[in-house]
């Protein structure tokens, strides 16, 4: 029970709402269209958590061979670095969560064919490319796009691509709203260990351009997001239940006055919390709205 515990906190359960809402929303405007496919629909939801569940561990076993984890990091435990998993045994793991990802992936490419490859290679590469080799995008900045786009577009469109075997323009607009919410959590998460990455050399748009510009981000990634159901109904004059998402930022205040006014790590990581809930809760009243 004890490893048990110490593999679901290397997992990061609070951030895998950013690979559950995503499969969510695809299916939701997938069943609209009459496309649902269930099993399918499970397959990219168990796909999409353990690609997420991979690119955690290859985060936990890269920053700590690159010294980004210390024993006075701010965040929640990281537990290669606290001497918990030992770096081989979370490497493995890495291979284990990305595998079965694939597994995943071999069925989706026999139903919805070459498009699915280019995608499940993107997005194990880019969840390895995150943390390791020379260049990790995480390390200069590029994390927010990558989020942005395979928490976002990438990920509702395939959603729906495979169930549907079609995808519409509507579906990778309403993508990036989960997308941006992605965002949210990354910037909290790299506001939180700002001076910590900063003396590391770890260039993330934070540390590249300071607090309040992560600060400003974060506020216009909710914003953004909770609006995208108005484009969505002024190009398709369709759905309008969606627009209840624009309740989303209200519930987002606690959150959003804590990211401006706090410096402290705990809080930070409540605020984390916070914003993967605040994914949650858009996901279902969007997904609810498009269909009613």
């Amino acid at each position: 029970m004890r490893m048990l515990g110490i593999w679901i906190l290397a997992a990061r359960p609070k951030t895998l709402w950013a690979a559950v809402s995503p499969v969510m929303i695809g299916t939701a405007m997938a069943y609209e269209s009459g496309a649902a496919a269930w099993l399918p629909a499970l397959a990219a939801l168990f796909g999409s958590v353990m690609i997420q569940i991979g690119t955690n561990f290859a985060n936990d076993y890269f920053d700590y061979k690159k010294g980004a984890d210390a024993h006075n990091r701010l965040g929640p435990m990281r537990v290669t670095q606290a001497g918990l998993v030992r770096p081989g045994t979370m490497k493995l793991a890495t291979a284990i969560a990305f595998s079965l990802a694939c597994v995943a992936g071999i069925y989706l490419v026999w139903r919805a064919g070459w498009p699915i490859v280019v995608i499940g290679v993107l997005s194990v590469l880019s969840g390895i490319l995150y943390t390791a080799g020379p260049y990790p995008l995480g390390y200069h900045g590029l994390g927010d796009i990558f989020v942005l786009i395979f928490f976002g577009p990438v990920a509702v469109g395939g959603t729906y691509y495979v169930q549907s075997l079609n995808i519409e323009a509507v579906v990778l607009l309403a993508g990036l709203a989960p997308g941006l919410f992605s965002v949210a959590i990354l910037t909290v998460n790299n506001l939180r260990d700002i001076d910590g990455d900063q003396a590391i050399g770890k260039k993330t748009l934070a540390v590249r351009f300071g607090r309040t510009f992560a600060r400003i981000e974060y506020l216009l990634s909710i914003l953004v997001a909770s609006s995208i159901p108005i484009l969505l109904y002024i190009q398709t004059r369709q759905h309008p239940f969606s627009l209840l998402t624009m309740v989303v930022p209200f519930a987002a205040f606690p959150a959003i006055q804590k990211v401006f006014t706090s410096h402290d790590g705990p809080t930070f990581n409540s605020v984390l919390a916070a914003t993967g809930k605040l994914l949650l809760l858009y996901s279902f009243i969007f997904s609810l709205g498009w269909l009613l």
